[in-house]
């Protein structure tokens, strides 16, 4: 074979090559059209997620609605506030009874209530309708709780939420709602007309929620050294592991 021949079949096998390549090439992209969105991406467009997105967007909305709150702003911002925490209940309820608890849900849903009560706590500070060591210890506990769970979760372990973390939401939110309100209003309860002090209510509401937090987040603490003492007891020095 001489050396025209040997160039030209070279020639011939790296066209080859590169035609295969592309050949390769347009064949995954083909597969990738056809395969369509990935799963994550079509978790978003399901309800219950979209509501948690929604519950998302209007962070911005009260964020304004609370800059400069007069009388009909801070009612507004109360108002944003109470539809936030109903989406959040609807949009948990729906997902249950749906099945439609998805990885972008476990994700969004927790995220958006830190996002949301975040801003409510740090405008009512700029306001100062609270005392900032409230936010600080809030915020500190979230941080321990959610470190917390996420140890245990590494270890294979479940810390189930106790009683006092609902009281402490409950307390929260409603806190929050009365302290976005923030001025005196007439309020008729069961007859009677009374001037309600909402920053007042809201204060007594939020530190309470606060003492909630510090308990439930030594419950927490409490509960994972347990359960670290109870897994070192069940390995005893000198037995094998499991393989």
């Amino acid at each position: 074979m001489d050396k025209e021949t040997k160039r030209r079949l070279k020639a011939e096998a790296k066209l080859k090559r590169k035609e295969d390549k592309l050949r390769k090439r347009e064949e995954k992209r083909a597969k990738k059209l056809a395969r369509g969105p990935s799963p994550l991406l079509k978790e978003f467009w399901n309800l219950p997620n979209m509501l948690t997105m929604g519950r998302i967007a209007l962070i911005p909305l009260f964020v304004w609605l609370t800059y400069d709150a007069d009388p009909m702003y801070s009612f507004l911002a109360a108002a944003v506030f109470t539809v936030a925490a109903i989406t959040d209940v609807i949009d948990g309820f729906l997902a249950r009874r749906w099945n439609m608890i998805t990885t972008v849900g476990k994700l969004l849903d927790p995220l958006a209530d830190k996002l949301i009560v975040l801003a409510a706590m740090v405008m009512m500070t700029r306001l100062g309708r609270i005392p900032a060591w409230i936010v600080i210890v809030l915020l500190s506990r979230e941080f321990v709780v959610s470190g917390l769970r996420q140890i245990a979760a590494s270890e294979g372990m479940v810390i189930a939420a106790g009683q006092e973390g609902k009281w402490k939401t409950s307390l929260q939110l409603v806190g929050i709602i009365s302290l976005c309100v923030h001025y005196v209003h007439p309020v008729n309860i069961a007859g009677w007309v009374v001037d309600l002090d909402f920053n007042l209510t809201g204060k007594i509401l939020v530190y309470l929620s606060t003492a909630f937090s510090v308990w439930s987040a030594a419950n927490y603490f409490r509960a994972f050294l347990a359960m670290l003492s109870h897994r070192g007891n069940a390995v005893r020095p000198g037995d094998s592991p499991a393989s």
